[in-house]
């Protein structure tokens, strides 16, 4: 009878074991312990973070963070983290989250365009991925990189397209300068290349071609008839006389430094700097903005036609009037020039 009872004892003290055993598992392990409202939320973990920085941006998106604290330390996530992107969803177990957090790295959707320089479009990555704007502008700017794949400090804009890809939130400023040139050359396939032969111009000289083009319209359906004119203007040995080149070197200057140059004036026109295409002939050194694809495909495709000038339209704001003559132009050149003084812009 006394070791019935002592049998009974065992076994009533082996259930609660279990049932306190199980229960522990289902606390640390399957049930569910996210604390916020959204179907997902996510994490940024930064390179060589620690165990802390990560707990610091679960802590508010979690009931239990000392329970998952628990099953962190004896899973060994606590010593083997990952960084990255991660998404942890409503719902999820302790053991769920760690499974996300440690293997689940997602990509970022990393847009750009119109940057006006190397270190704008910097400041425009490093808002996206981890690599901050000084690594990464140190990385656009290395002159052994740049020599090595055909660049110069004037044409360097020119490898970055603009457009959306897809990049590992934790990428390096490196990593992103060595996608970016896979991307570019992949933009020059045999087509464009071919094309580029034909008008015979250079990838980089399409490149500030198009930069020129497109700070003069952003209007897609007149950029192939605006590189025309160029194009018109650099076969028979006449200056480009672009006035956004005169932007970008006047930009330059200290006396221009935060200002905004809405009327390019004759004095601009006496900018010494090799930009000046009203005083140098042919193309600039290199790219005074980052081009649309839009812009390159139009310098690549440019219209043929007769025009060797043109001047915005001031009953048509953002597109242009084309003369084949000195004369029509000076016309709708004073038009626009009315306009302009019309609405008190005079500088």
């Amino acid at each position: 009878m006394y070791i019935k009872k002592i049998l009974w004892a065992i076994a009533l003290i082996g259930l609660i074991v279990a049932a306190y055993f199980a229960y522990y598992i289902y606390s640390a392990m399957l049930k569910p312990n996210t604390a916020f409202n959204n179907d997902v939320a996510y994490i940024y973990v930064p390179t060589n973070a620690t165990y802390d920085e990560v707990r610091e941006q679960l802590e508010p998106l979690l009931i239990d963070i000392d329970n998952f604290d628990v099953l962190a330390e004896r899973k060994k996530y606590t010593t083997n983290l990952k960084a990255g992107r991660f998404a942890i969803e409503k719902g999820m177990s302790n053991n769920d989250i760690i499974n996300s957090i440690r293997s689940n790295n997602l990509p970022v959707k990393l847009a750009f365009n119109n940057q006006e320089s190397l270190a704008k479009l910097a400041g425009r990555i490093a808002a996206q991925i981890e690599a901050d704007s000084i690594s990464l502008i140190t990385a656009m700017n290395d002159a052994s990189f740049l020599n090595e794949n055909g660049f110069s400090t004037a044409t360097a804009l020119g490898m970055y397209i603009p457009n959306s890809y897809e990049f590992f939130w934790n990428t390096s400023a490196d990593e992103f300068r060595g996608r970016m040139l896979k991307e570019y050359n992949r933009f020059w396939n045999d087509n464009r290349n071919a094309k580029a032969i034909t008008i015979g111009l250079s990838r980089d000289e399409v490149l500030t071609l198009a930069s020129i083009v497109h700070e003069e319209s952003k209007q897609a359906s007149e950029q192939p008839r605006i590189a025309g004119v160029y194009m018109n203007r650099i076969k028979i040995g006449m200056p480009l006389q672009a006035d956004p080149t005169l932007k970008f070197a006047a930009y330059k200057l200290p006396e221009y430094q935060n200002t905004v140059i809405k009327r390019v004036l004759n004095k601009h026109k006496e900018i010494n700097s090799p930009y000046n295409t009203y005083k140098n002939a042919g193309l600039p050194p290199g790219l005074i903005a980052m081009p649309d694809i839009s812009a390159i495909n139009a310098v690549l495709n440019y219209e043929k036609h007769d025009y060797l000038y043109f001047a915005a339209d001031a009953k048509k704001l953002g597109f242009h009037k084309f003369a084949k003559t000195l004369t029509q132009h000076n016309k709708n050149a004073r038009e626009y020039q009315r306009y302009l003084s019309s609405q008190g812009i005079n500088r």
